[in-house]
């Protein structure tokens, strides 16, 4: 008996090898897809370029050949730091010391791009201003001060990502940091410094302490207002509705001007609250109300079910608000919240109401003076780019901090 004969397979027939579809293209294909895709895109796009071109060439033979920057350089002072006494002006230099100091070593112990990327734009801005000093009457040491402070951002936040500091130390350290910032610029009768009046403050200087102390207090209290309101205590939660629906219903203008002329009015005799308090708290009060608000929105948005399963595994009320829903919720918030801190610094311009020269009042003043008559583009252009660098750092702080955490995606 024979065995039978084995079956042949032939071997498998070439799978032929299909490439993935291009998801690139040339300039030539972006531009037809993009612009000329069809006869109405591409009149548009020619006549769009042609305007675009006419003003940029325009705006760059103004700039260039008829503009008359002196009125910027000739008082880069001013448009800086105010009246600020010229003797005492080291101390502004130093207090931006302290604060690179402060930024390196958070930026380098922190794993969050956002605060990097904060780091690097204080040094940019650093080096952008020492440019700007060298040719105004500030002279070279102001420059070669933020130069300086651009280098300690740059050498701090490399030794803080070799030797990270934990972050009780970088509270301690901000701190620490805030109260040598205030006695070195107000002198306080501390340290052996001066006092320096704050009607003598003015410009950038003035602006950034408006604006970065609005913030840091406003948002503390908008959360505390946006936690009462929803609060189970009757007294907590109408106190808190009264409060952000009274202050929600007028300007910040008004409050600003009940601050000054009003709000002294009813204080004890011989007490007298400085012009830049009386600023910073009616911008706080004002903004905490609108942050507030914000925050309700985020708790609004979190699940029953986050509420129910920390109840379920024992936690009190306390404690899932804290651990729990407040953290999602700010996390909810983070484009509204930046959004109203850039509207916060823009808002700053008004303080002039109360008689502070913030860099938009300086500008004002410049202009009134005789020698400077016709230049009001040259001042508010610039201006303008302060108020444009500062809002576009805020903002692209808050899209990469968006984007670590996945606001939008998930």
């Amino acid at each position: 008996m024979s065995d039978s004969p084995q079956m042949r397979t032939s071997p498998p027939a070439p799978v032929e090898e299909v490439r993935p579809p291009t998801t690139e293209v040339g300039v030539i294909g972006w531009l037809h897809h993009n612009l000329f895709s069809s006869k109405l895109n591409g009149i548009l796009t020619i006549v769009t370029a042609l305007l675009v071109l006419a003003l940029v060439y325009g705006l760059g033979q103004w700039i260039i050949f008829e503009a008359r920057w002196g009125v910027i350089t000739d008082n880069m002072r001013l448009f800086l730091v105010g009246r600020y006494p010229p003797d005492e002006i080291w101390r502004v230099w130093l207090t931006m010391m302290v604060l690179s100091v402060a930024t390196g070593l958070s930026a380098g112990s922190s794993t969050s791009g956002a605060v990097r990327m904060l780091a690097m734009m204080l040094i940019a801005g650093q080096l952008m201003l020492a440019g700007l000093i060298l040719i105004s009457d500030l002279g070279l040491e102001a420059a070669l001060a933020l130069v300086f402070g651009a280098v300690l951002v740059f050498v701090t936040l490399l030794a803080a990502g070799r030797f990270p500091v934990r972050r009780l130390w970088i509270s301690l350290m901000w701190l620490a940091a805030a109260v040598a910032m205030v006695l070195l610029l107000a002198g306080l009768g501390g340290a052996g410094l001066a006092s320096v009046a704050s009607n003598l403050w003015g410009g950038l200087l003035l602006t950034m302490v408006l604006s970065l102390a609005g913030i840091l207090l406003s948002f503390p209290l908008g959360v505390a207002l946006a936690v009462g309101r929803q609060s189970r205590l009757p007294v907590v939660r109408i106190i808190s509705i009264t409060y952000i629906e009274l202050i929600r219903a007028v300007p910040l203008i008004s409050i600003l001007f009940m601050a000054q002329f009003l709000f002294p009015l009813v204080l004890p005799e011989g007490l007298r609250i400085d012009n830049v308090i009386r600023a910073i708290g009616g911008i706080t009060l004002f903004s905490a109300a609108y942050v507030a608000e914000n925050v309700r929105g985020g708790l609004q948005a979190i699940p029953k079910g986050q509420h129910e399963a920390a109840f379920a595994v024992g936690l009190r009320t306390w404690q899932t608000t804290i651990f729990i829903v407040l953290p999602q919720a700010l996390r909810i918030t983070i484009p509204a919240n930046v959004g109203l801190f850039i509207s916060l610094l823009k808002d700053t311009t008004l303080a002039y109401i109360i008689g502070l020269l913030e860099i938009l009042g300086i500008g004002r003043a410049v202009l009134a003076q005789p020698e400077w008559l016709g230049t009001q583009f040259e001042v508010y252009l610039f201006v303008a780019v302060v108020f444009f660098v500062l809002s576009y750092t805020l903002s692209q702080a808050s899209y990469r901090l968006e984007k670590e955490l996945g606001i939008g995606e998930r």
